[in-house]
């Protein structure tokens, strides 16, 4: 289980032993079996929402991963003038509730910058979430380059957490987040790159390939 969910999980939990004690406690028994059966299911939700499987990273340097378990969504060459400040190519995941939602860095480098944006909650998979929804922007100088990626709220979606702070060194695979129910994360990469998959597959946290150095560094 990630520590990210502990707090939601407490709650969780604190709300299904009430509805076992009013199960009991009640005499009717559509009643009372239909509350053991809602706490059951919504345990088993809570678990595998909140699950946090070990990943195997590429040992390739010249490689971006993707940050988050989903369906890819847009792959699109756009203008990035914040960061990248120039040509750049999205690509965009999107992240099912029954996904794992535990987020993962793509790249080894330092934070350059962070930055949490407050929103509105459209469905994450339309394209113009990345612009007008709840996300958090990250940034960071690789070796590869300049790297930007978002942690975007969906619809259902309420709560983006993240532990990064600007000058910190972070490595390819590597834990630093998650969006709670529902969601999707963008990335984009400057030139000099090619993207590995296709709109329509399924890609997994810290080792799904989304991008390779046309040049690669040694």
């Amino acid at each position: 289980m990630t520590k990210y969910g502990y707090s939601t999980m407490g709650v969780v939990f604190a709300l299904c032993f009430i509805l076992i004690l009013a199960g009991i406690w009640t005499a009717n028994p559509i009643l009372k079996y239909s509350l053991f059966v809602f706490t059951g299911l919504l345990t088993v939700f809570t678990l595998n929402f909140f699950r946090d499987p070990e990943r195997t990273t590429p040992a390739d340097k010249n490689v971006i991963v993707s940050p988050a378990d989903g369906k890819v969504i847009i792959i699109k060459e756009v203008e990035e003038p914040g960061f990248i400040k120039g040509k750049a190519t999205q690509i965009s995941v999107f992240m099912s509730p029954l996904n794992v939602h535990v987020n993962r860095i793509p790249v080894d480098g330092t934070v350059n910058y962070v930055k949490y944006h407050k929103g509105q909650y459209i469905a994450a998979f339309e394209d113009k979430a990345s612009e007008v929804n709840e996300r958090s922007e990250i940034a960071i100088d690789s070796h590869l380059g300049k790297v930007l990626f978002t942690q975007v709220a969906g619809f259902v979606a309420r709560r983006i957490v993240y532990d990064l702070k600007q000058g910190e060194q972070v490595s390819m695979g590597n834990r630093f987040g998650m969006i709670k129910f529902g969601s999707r994360v963008d990335v984009w990469v400057g030139q000099g790159f090619s993207s590995q998959i296709k709109v329509g597959d399924i890609v997994r946290a810290g080792e799904t390939v989304l991008f390779r150095a046309e040049k690669p560094v040694q």
